[in-house]
Parts: structure tokens; sequence; C-alpha cells
């Protein structure tokens, strides 16, 4: 439910380390309503190309080994790959977040062709299992069929079990979050305290039961929550620069001002002089260790948070200017469609469709993706 103006307060700091926790003030906008939750039963040879459109995935295998291959382009933090676009394998127990929406493929070998191209549409998600007669997939080999409540596959004791979930719109998770992630990153099975979680996940897709659909929905969001703690905690993990930051006595300071308070004037002259540090000495470092200089990062920051509150909020877009540092509506359209491509008014409406609510992620066309076959709910019923 939209939030009016009057609930636009700053929210309680919460402190870690003589500062504010930014990684909770990250994820403290985090809220999947209606995920996507679905598993894959495969046997060799097989590879999902999943272009969902949707903003953010989470990737297991339950049983058996897979291989990430991430969007071209782009490397895996933390996944033991050698460069932008490597696959990644993948063992029982890990975990991949990938940022949308560019498609990825799993697999269970780097060099297999693509077989199936999941959408939003046909995430093989339907709590039914409806579709599918009993013993239909054990009657064509290599073709894939709905087998369970949002469990869909070759057979039924395939080697492979996949098991997905993703948040559906990008209100459910905050720009904020999005725009300081990786494109790509992995998690072993062994590197944090997410195998418990990914048992009670397992357990509630294989089955229907009441009030499924919340608990997914909570699930996931612990899901991601335990799995970025564990990623961030991990030695040796390329975290993304802010955080690395964090550590120096005078830029790990400064960023902690600026995410107290955004809407406040400030200038390099002022953070310096917070940081008890010359002014040309603290952009220099500033810039060396987050990858950008302390204005442009700001600027990022507040429109991130406009962002957010376009789409949590009924607030104007002066007054959401005003709440995250820009002086009016048209000072902060420029900064956003700089930053966005879109002005404020278009983000908002992005989020809902007329009713309410955003319908399923769209389906992200590649070159020669027309001629490929979806996963249709109808096919997944039958050979295709």
């Amino acid at each position: 439910m939209a939030m009016g103006i009057g609930s636009m307060s700053v929210r309680p700091r919460r402190i870690y380390s003589g500062g504010v926790d930014m990684f909770t003030e990250l994820l403290d906008g985090v809220r999947a309503r209606g995920a996507l939750f679905a598993q894959a039963v495969m046997d060799p040879p097989w590879a999902l190309r999943f272009a969902t459109g949707v903003p953010l995935t989470l990737v297991t295998m339950v049983r058996g080994e897979a291989w990430l291959v991430p969007p071209t382009g782009e490397g895996t933090a933390g996944g033991g790959t050698a460069g932008a676009g490597r696959p990644v394998r993948l063992g029982p127990g890990d975990v991949a977040i990938l940022r949308g929406p560019a498609p990825f493929t799993v697999a269970d070998t780097p060099a297999t062709p693509q077989r199936r191209l999941v959408t939003g549409a046909d995430y093989c998600d339907a709590p039914d299992g409806a579709g599918a007669p009993d013993g239909a997939a054990e009657e064509a080999e290599g073709e894939v069929f709905r087998l369970g409540p949002r469990t869909c596959g070759t057979s039924r004791d395939g080697s492979a079990l996949l098991l997905s979930g993703a948040y559906e719109r990008r209100g459910e998770v905050s720009e904020r979050l999005l725009a300081m992630l990786p494109g790509t990153l992995v998690l072993g099975a062994g590197d944090g305290e997410h195998r418990a979680l990914l048992e009670l996940v397992a357990a509630e897709v294989d089955k229907a039961r009441p009030g499924q659909q919340l608990v997914l929905d909570r699930l996931l969001d612990l899901l991601l929550i335990a799995t970025l703690r564990g990623w961030l905690a991990r030695p040796g993990t390329h975290a993304p620069a802010w955080y690395r930051a964090l550590d120096d006595p005078s830029v790990g300071g400064a960023l902690r001002l600026l995410h107290e308070r955004p809407a406040h004037r400030w200038t390099v002259a002022a953070l310096a002089a917070e940081a008890g540090v010359s002014r040309a000495a603290f952009a220099r470092r500033f810039t060396e260790l987050v990858g950008e200089p302390p204005m442009s990062y700001l600027a990022g920051w507040r429109t991130a948070l406009a962002a957010d509150l376009l789409r949590e909020t009924d607030a104007t877009v002066g007054s959401v200017a005003g709440r995250v540092g820009y002086a009016n509506a048209f000072s902060l359209s420029v900064a956003f469609k700089r930053r966005y491509g879109t002005s404020p008014t278009e983000h908002r409406s992005g989020r809902t469709g007329g009713g309410g609510h955003r319908g399923r992620g769209r389906a992200v066309e590649e070159p020669g993706a027309r001629a490929e076959r979806a996963l249709s709910p109808r096919e997944m019923a039958r050979p295709s």
C-alpha cells in the first residue's frame, strides 16, 4: 500500500561499528510479493536460458552439478571465473544471485547448446502442478513436462535438480540495492549459513500447502539476505568498492554521512573537514577506493533513493526532490533522466500496469530468440 507524504519520515538509524549499518539499510526495502519459485528436474544434456526480465534471480542446485553462464560481457563476483562472461560451476548448495534483466544460462556443461528458453510468462511456478498426466515424462525422453507443484523437467528422478527464485517486480527490490550489487555473484555451499534455508525452500516448493505463497515470499527474502551476508563476510570476496571503503578511516565515515543525511548540502570540502583531511587528499582517496568522485556517488545515491520513494509512496515529485537533497522537481528530473534515462513521472507510472500491480517480468528478446521454443504452460503437458 502506498504511503503518503506524512509517512516519509527518516527511518530509525541502525548503528554498526560506530556508524550506519549500510547493509541493513540497503536490504530494508526488500520484500517479495508473489515470488516466482520453480524446480527443474533434468537429465543431461540440458541447458535452460532464463530470459524472464525480472530484476533479481537466485539459482541453486539441490542435487547434481551445473554450469552458470552469466550475461555476456559480465564477470562473476566470487565465482572463481577467469573473466567476463566466463562460466562458473555450481555444486549442491551453491547459490548464485543474478541482477536482471539480462538473460543467463544454466546447463549441465558450458558447451551444451541452449535447449529451452524460460520467460517470465512460463516460469513453471504453478502451485497445483496442473497439466502433466501421470507418467507422461517417461514416455518421451528429453522432453520437458510439468511434474508437480512448481516443478518441471524431463523425469521425476532426473540427476540434476535446479531450484530458482525470482523477484518479479522492481519495486520488491530497492533501486539502492540493485545499484550496489555486481551483475552476478556466487556463494559456495560452505561459505555461509544459507544451507538450512535452502532445505526449507526445497521442502516448501515440493508440495502445495495453504498460505504457501506468503511463506515462499519470506523465504526468498531471508535467502537473499543470508546469501549476501555470507558473500560479504567471506575472506577474499571481491565486494563492491563502497563496502570495502567502509573500513577506511576517512572515506568510510564520509560514506556513512552521505547515507545518513543525503539531503544535506554536502560539498567535497565539507566532507573532507568531517574526515579531518585536506580537500585534495580526501577527493583523491574517495575516488581511488569507491571508484567515482564524492559528488558523483552522492548523485547516484540521491537518485536511487528518489527512485524507491517514487515507487513506494504517493508523494509528489517535488516532495521527493526535497527529501533526497534537490532544490525542486526540475533539478531532480534532470539528474534522474541523466542516471536512468527516464523522468521521475515515467519511472513511477512504470510500476503499475493500470491495475495496481505489474504483470510478470517480460521476456528479454535476444538475436535468434524468436526461433526458440519457450516453455508455455500447455506445452509442459505434452511433447513439444
